[in-house]
Order: structure tokens, then C-alpha cells, then sequence
């Protein structure tokens, strides 16, 4: 009895997860949005006109095309071809934390994603994610690109921001990935000035603050603080180093160590000192 009471608490849990957010996770967005409801092209076949609702205040799907629907655990079980114990398995994983979310994906970091095209950022449901995170869709286009991979066998698309090694940091609404090889991403105009990120939303939100900003400086987005030891022998050709790393301990051990190195760095995160980081401060202001 205990044992069947779980699985009925797991599947009673499981039907709550949006069925929008285990789609995205899947790969597929919708073409159209209301406060209601969101049209995708079917996940089950290639089609031109969306035809497969899903109803945002039941959270339930149809496929008019197939005339047949129901919800969040039946839609995983037929696009995974799992039973319902693997769906739950599968739902449960989409509602852990950000952090294990992207050690889900690590391991496929290096042979699972491939870039298939790259394209400007013209998805609607991109801009709306970058607007979201308080980016003008020109600011974007500055640094950024819409990039669509695969990863085991599906199809994806997000932001997409190229780093020195020709490898690619890329964020949607539901995903942080990046693709192989991993490394920094520098911005060198020539400039005597220097500022340092930590991502790529931080960099991009101090260039919507400040839209000189690249006038005056060079830029170093680091996409991991795994580089923070590589970087100091690029300071030596600047006059001030400007810091905007996380508001987290390892934001904090890395700019201890950046200073060490070089007198001519500052802490810039008195900016944002009650947010994780440039981005979450940017948006209380600009939303």
C-alpha cells in the first residue's frame, strides 16, 4: 500500500509541472501565445500550421491534427516513448534546482551538442526572453546570435554567445548549455580600459545601461570562473580592469584572486551588493 500511495503522490505532483516547460525542455516552442492558452506545431509530425494547443489554465494538451490529448505524464510518455514511471522520473528531474539542471547537461557538453546553424536573432520567443531579462533586442544583436543545435537526437535553438575558441555559451527560457570547447569570450577594441563579467547577461545589461560603453572599453566575458587564472596576462596593456563578478563566494574568491594580481582592478559589485549579479540588479530597475 505504501508503495502505491508514493507512486499516486509522485504522479498527483507530476501533473502540475507545465506542460509549456516540458515542451521547451524538449525542444519545441509555441508560434503563438495568450493569457489562455499557446499553439505549437505538432511535436509528433512536421507541420507548417500549429495545431497542437495547450490550455494554460488546465494545463492540458490537444492535438487536433490527431484529435487526442490529455496531460503533462501522457505528452512525455508518447514523445520519449517512456512508460509512466520514466515520465515521472523525467518530470521530476525538470523541477530540481537550476544547479543540478545544468550538471544534467554537462556530460553532454563536449560530444552531444552540435551547432547546426547560426543565424541573427529573429525567434520570437528569444526576443522575448531577452526582453525579459531587460536586453533591447539592439543590444542583443550587438553581441549575440540565434543558435540552433542538437543534443541526443533533438533539435533545439537559443541565445547564443561565441567564445575565443569558437565554442558557444547558450541560454533560453529553460536551458543553460554551452557547447565544446569551452572558453572566454574577449571583445578587444583596443581600448585602455577593461571589464570583466562573469556572463553573458551581465555584460549585456551594462551595455543596455550604458550604451558608450563599448566606446571606452574592452570586454571579457569569462562564461566560467574556471578562467580566472588565465586572464591576468591580458592586463597589462590596460589602465583600469573594472570587476562585475557574482555576488557568491566563488564570485568573491575570484576577484581576491584577480586583485592580487593586479593593482589596477576594482571590485565593481558595491553596484548590485544586495543581487547574485549584474543581470538580477538590472532587471529590478529596467521591469
Amino acid at each position: 500500500m505504501k508503495r502505491k500511495k508514493t507512486f499516486r503522490t509522485r504522479c498527483e505532483t507530476a501533473r502540475d509541472f507545465p506542460i509549456e516547460k516540458a515542451l521547451a525542455k524538449l525542444g519545441h516552442f509555441p508560434t503563438r501565445t495568450s493569457v489562455k492558452e499557446a499553439w505549437f506545431p505538432s511535436p509528433f509530425r512536421s507541420e507548417t500550421q500549429a495545431s497542437f494547443k495547450v490550455s494554460r489554465t488546465l494545463n492540458r494538451w490537444y492535438d487536433h491534427g490527431a484529435g487526442k490529448g490529455g496531460n503533462v505524464i501522457d505528452l512525455v510518455c508518447l514523445l520519449n516513448k517512456s512508460s509512466v514511471r520514466e515520465a515521472l522520473d523525467w518530470l521530476e528531474n525538470g523541477q530540481i534546482s537550476l544547479s543540478f539542471h545544468q550538471q544534467l547537461f554537462k556530460g553532454f557538453e563536449e560530444e552531444g551538442v552540435k551547432i547546426r546553424d547560426v543565424r541573427l536573432l529573429g525567434h520570437k520567443a528569444l526576443q522575448e526572453y531577452v526582453e525579459k531579462r531587460g536586453i533591447s533586442l539592439p543590444t542583443a544583436l550587438g553581441l549575440c546570435r540565434e543558435v540552433h543545435y542538437s543534443l541526443r537526437d533533438r533539435m533545439y535553438f537559443a541565445i547564443g554567445l561565441q567564445n575565443d575558441s569558437h565554442g558557444w555559451e547558450l541560454r533560453n527560457k529553460y536551458v543553460k548549455n554551452s557547447s565544446a570547447p569551452k572558453d572566454m569570450t574577449y571583445f578587444n577594441y583596443g581600448k585602455r580600459r577593461l571589464i570583466v563579467t562573469e556572463g553573458m547577461f551581465d555584460i549585456l545589461s551594462l551595455l543596455e545601461r550604458d550604451k558608450k560603453l563599448r566606446d571606452e572599453n574592452d570586454l571579457l566575458i569569462l562564461n566560467s570562473l574556471a578562467f580566472v587564472e588565465k586572464i591576468p596576462g591580458l592586463f597589462e596593456n590596460y589602465e583600469s580592469i573594472d570587476l562585475y563578478l557574482d555576488n557568491d563566494k566563488a564570485g568573491k574568491r575570484a576577484v581576491g584572486i584577480l586583485m592580487e594580481q593586479s593593482p589596477k582592478c576594482r571590485d565593481m559589485s558595491n553596484l548590485y551588493k544586495d543581487f547574485k549579479d549584474v543581470n538580477a540588479w538590472w532587471m529590478s530597475i529596467k521591469l
